[in-house]
């Protein structure tokens, strides 16, 4: 009775990338097996990002699917990621763990309205199989302008950790966290507040193979997608009342054998979503044929629609929004989700007239449309050409085959350096610095929860 050894197992950042989901559970369940054998404790927890809207199974089944399979697997605890916080409806976050047979902890996620759903928690007290009490915390990544269009409110996490952590100490022996903030907040945390044990991180895709301690806090991440599962290796000594050891791994994933029960279920709930997705949009007269380097005539349309949805003077979409033709015939939602898979949302920004200049410059040079963008909701290869409406883009070619804009009309005028104009777009290019000007601009509207892929089907409609 000295010494126990006490287990967690996790996913972190899954993003509905399945293919290694039956290795995984085939993982886990050999896993389980041996500590159940081995008389020891385990805990299985999914820290968030396991639903994304790119893959037919979470967007036939609105994450419902997703529920199902960590249910499947036995899952004990999940946290919220901000895929499946924000790129769903507000009745789809609120239903969407109705059915979970796993505890859902997020201490810094609240419906505005009451009742808040039944599912959330803040925080969880477990007890190991010899009385070690364990206490699990989950935080999610304060994204509170999308959470308020939704009716949820989000706040900070350090504000959160004051308040929860001291009571929480009081009745616990260690404290795990399940933070999907990312890399830099995770280190903060683990300076900031020294009682915490184990920070089991996500939201920024990194990987510890072998875990890092910042003081005596072991921070652990498996990287995105299942490529790799994450395990932790607690020792608690009941002598002396304390953890004497800590370890975490990830561990590769796609050679392991998997299970085939899971393999199963997946295809089982795969059919089920894509007949979900089998919903009417158009006959097409011809087949719509896309390009990521030169404008279609849907993509155009796209972008038209956009403008006009927004309200906005101008409207731009990179191309490679489209990834594939749409053959003649009839087309059904489950098509438009194949071409358009992002969890992209329209918005619109104030740009200056020289801001704005700036931004069709950029976008125009060959460095940007062959950009291999990765994240901020783009599932695609390329960003593409950039594609523009509601103003008249006059361009020629150097020696060296760059585009040079030559003018720039709005309304047949040029663009006034000083005057504001609305510029409709992907929220996109809002995060990061693809397009600095968008990135920064002081005004931002984001339409929620609508999808550029709901623009398209508005878009296809009206044109056949």
């Amino acid at each position: 009775m000295m010494k126990e050894k006490i287990f967690l197992y996790y996913t972190n950042d899954l993003h509905s990338h399945f293919e290694n989901w039956p290795q995984i559970i085939g993982y886990f369940n050999q896993q389980k097996d041996k500590r159940e054998r081995q008389g020891q404790s385990y805990w299985l927890l999914d820290n968030g990002d396991h639903v994304d809207r790119f893959h037919p199974i979470a967007e036939g089944l609105m994450g419902k699917g997703n529920v199902g399979l960590l249910n499947q697997a036995g899952y004990h605890f999940a946290n919220l990621g901000n895929n499946e916080g924000i790129t769903l409806s507000r009745e789809g976050l609120y239903e969407l763990y109705d059915e979970a047979d796993f505890e859902v902890l997020c201490a810094n996620l609240k419906r505005e309205k009451e009742p808040q759903p039944s599912w959330l928690k803040a925080h969880k007290v477990v007890e190991s199989k010899q009385g070690v009490k364990i206490g699990v915390i989950g935080l999610t990544a304060p994204f509170q302008l999308f959470y308020s269009m939704l009716g949820w409110s989000v706040e900070a996490p350090y504000e959160t950790l004051e308040r929860e952590l001291s009571a929480l100490s009081e009745q616990t022996d260690i404290i795990v966290l399940l933070s999907h903030l990312g890399i830099n907040d995770d280190e903060e945390i683990a300076r900031r507040f020294k009682e915490i044990d184990i920070i089991i991180g996500g939201h920024t895709h990194h990987l510890f193979r072998s875990g890092e301690f910042i003081g005596n806090t072991l921070l652990t991440a498996a990287g995105k997608h299942g490529t790799h599962l994450g395990e932790v290796m607690l020792e608690w000594d009941h002598e002396i009342g304390e953890l004497t050891r800590k370890e975490a791994y990830a561990i590769p994933t796609e050679d392991m054998a998997k299970d085939q029960v899971t393999a199963e279920t997946l295809q089982t709930i795969r059919e089920e979503a894509i007949a979900n997705l089998k919903e009417h949009v158009t006959e097409l007269p011809a087949s719509e044929e896309i390009g990521w380097f030169h404008e279609t005539k849907l993509m155009k349309g796209l972008v038209e629609t956009l403008q006009e949805w927004t309200e906005a003077d101008i409207a731009m979409l990179n191309a490679g929004v489209l990834l594939d033709h749409l053959a003649a015939g009839e087309v059904c939602y489950e098509d438009v989700h194949r071409i358009c898979p992002h969890p992209m949302n329209p918005c619109k920004v104030e740009l200056s007239g020289d801001e704005l200049l700036e931004v069709i410059r950029a976008a125009h040079t060959k460095e940007f449309t062959e950009i291999k963008l990765k994240g901020f909701g783009f599932r695609g290869e390329v960003i593409g050409r950039m594609v523009f409406s509601g103003i008249e883009i006059h361009t020629k070619k150097d020696g060296h085959g760059n585009e040079r804009i030559e003018k720039v009309l709005f309304k047949g005028e040029p663009l006034e350096p000083d005057t504001v104009y609305q510029v409709a777009t992907a929220d996109t290019f809002t995060f990061g610095r693809l397009l600095p000007e968008v990135a920064y601009a002081k005004k931002k509207k984001y339409y929620m929860p609508e999808l550029l892929r709901d623009l398209l089907v508005a878009t296809l409609k009206r044109e056949n």
